[in-house]
């Protein structure tokens, strides 16, 4: 049984920094791409990042290049968000995910998601 487990999550004033960890357990983890999406009160799931299975590529959405980071550490199992320059509209529950194809954004072609860490940006 494939698990993922985020971390890192809380409040941070507009600026700031935060790390989110996301475990995995349960499955070939270096075989898949891993993404992290997001979800805001009242809006729908949208992408982040994602990091294809070496952690030699990958891909971010416009509104977090430049400020966030992914990237994945396959002896730990574990893949990584660092978010620098963090702003309000960044204020979600983030979610990681896995998935057999690389650079997707879709939802539906992630096959296992984490329960959510919350991250909370104040002006």
């Amino acid at each position: 049984q494939v698990q993922l487990v985020e971390s890192g999550g809380g409040l941070v004033q507009a600026g700031g920094s935060l790390r989110l960890s996301c475990a995995a357990s349960g499955g070939a983890f270096s075989y898949y791409a891993m993404a992290w999406f997001r979800q805001a009160p009242g809006k729908e799931r949208e992408f982040v990042a994602a990091i294809n299975w070496s952690g030699g590529s990958t891909y971010y959405s416009d509104s977090v290049k430049g400020r966030f980071t992914i990237s994945r550490d396959d002896a730990k199992n574990t893949v990584f968000l660092q978010m620098n320059s963090l702003k309000p509209e960044d204020t979600a529950v983030y979610y990681c995910a896995r998935s057999p194809h690389y650079g997707t954004t879709m939802i539906r072609q992630y096959d296992y998601w984490g329960q959510g860490t919350q991250v909370t940006v104040s002006s």
